[in-house]
């Protein structure tokens, strides 16, 4: 009977620490700048942009060029001038500073469009990577260490939203 009972108790153990097994779960992190930065790609991207800030800053430089020279030609004839072309003056050189303050925020924009457009499809690339790599070596979580965001849910992974919800009463 002892032997029956030390039998059935270690099948037990068994049986009991094989589950705790399969419900384990596997964490891994990741330096997604790291790899980002790694990439071949990344370099490419990086001089493809500063040769665009550079299209947007030479065509700003010459709007501020073209600004400072008509003031400085409004002030040097200021007193010779008619009120009318004084009026007509003004009217260039306030509509000049509209069109450069609209250029210069404008630009900013573009070049957030511009950066976003490029790095999107190395973004896309490593996030492929990262969920191939979660897959094929069954993790249940990759978490970004740079960012602290989740990266990867593997298929064993528990989604608690309903649960979230039916504890908070909502629909």
């Amino acid at each position: 009977m002892k032997t029956l009972t030390r039998v059935s108790l270690l099948f037990a153990l068994i049986i009991f620490t094989g589950s705790i097994y399969a419900q384990t779960l596997k964490i891994g992190h990741i330096d997604s700048n790291e790899i980002m930065n790694l990439m071949p790609e990344k370099l490419v991207i990086e001089n493809n942009l500063k040769e665009f800030e550079k299209q947007l800053e030479t065509e700003l430089r010459a709007m501020m060029g073209e600004y400072q020279t008509k003031v400085a030609d409004y002030q040097a004839n200021l007193a010779t001038m008619s009120n009318l072309i004084r009026q007509s003056k003004e009217k260039e050189i306030t509509d000049l500073q509209t069109r450069i303050q609209d250029f210069q925020q404008n630009a900013d924009v573009e070049f957030g469009d511009k950066r976003v457009e490029l790095l999107t499809p190395l973004i896309e690339k490593v996030k492929k990577a990262i969920e191939d790599v979660g897959k094929e070596n069954n993790y249940t979580y990759i978490i970004d260490s740079a960012t602290g965001v989740l990266l990867h849910v593997g298929a064993n992974a528990d989604d608690v939203t309903k649960l979230v919800k039916v504890k908070l009463n909502l629909k």
